[in-house]
């Protein structure tokens, strides 16, 4: 269904890049200083933010950078059945559940990566206030500047060399270095 019960070659590898996403997900200028909600629902769509940058910069490579794209789309969703789990959501409707975050990842993946190769801010700001913030973003500026960040994300990432990546590194960029607190 979701490519989860194959083993790809890039499993691993996947799973990595992955996990560079959600730590950059984790980072505590989102919560503290973008008033994010620390959710499950607001690190949800944090760690969907910077897993489709890297997907998108998977994307954009030769093979076998589709292929590892895959494998970061479902080392996400293993990550989500198996937090589920552990949240104690029965058995019977954790495939639900995984299936309601797809949908909802897949959604938002195609906003951003077209706000993002049209560098266009201000549709990524939006999409980013309907969605981390469900249309009600706090006081100030936090979805122009969570958008500020994902486009410097996206650009850091997108230098990042094709070899590294292959090897299961990508790096991003503290997000108080891009805006400030």
């Amino acid at each position: 269904m979701f490519g989860l019960l194959r083993r790809p070659q890039y499993e691993r590898i996947g799973f990595q890049l992955y996990g560079a996403a959600v730590g950059a997900a984790r980072e505590p200028f989102h919560y503290a200083v973008l008033q994010v909600p620390d959710t499950l629902d607001g690190r949800f769509d944090l760690v969907g933010l910077h897993t489709c940058i890297v997907i998108r910069r998977l994307r954009l490579m030769p093979k076998p950078g589709p292929e590892l794209a895959q494998a970061v789309f479902d080392a996400m969703f293993s990550d989500m059945d198996v937090n589920l789990r552990e949240l104690g959501v029965s058995d019977l409707s954790v495939g639900k559940r995984v299936r309601a975050m797809w949908e909802a990842f897949h959604g938002r993946a195609l906003a951003y990566e077209s706000a993002l190769a049209a560098a266009d801010i201000d549709a990524l700001a939006d999409a980013l206030r309907r969605n981390v913030w469900r249309g009600a973003p706090p006081e100030g500026r936090s979805p122009d500047r969570l958008a500020q960040i994902a486009v410097a994300q996206d650009s850091y990432v997108a230098g990042q060399e094709n070899a590294k990546l292959l090897q299961g590194l990508v790096a991003f960029l503290p997000p108080s270095e891009v805006v400030s607190a």
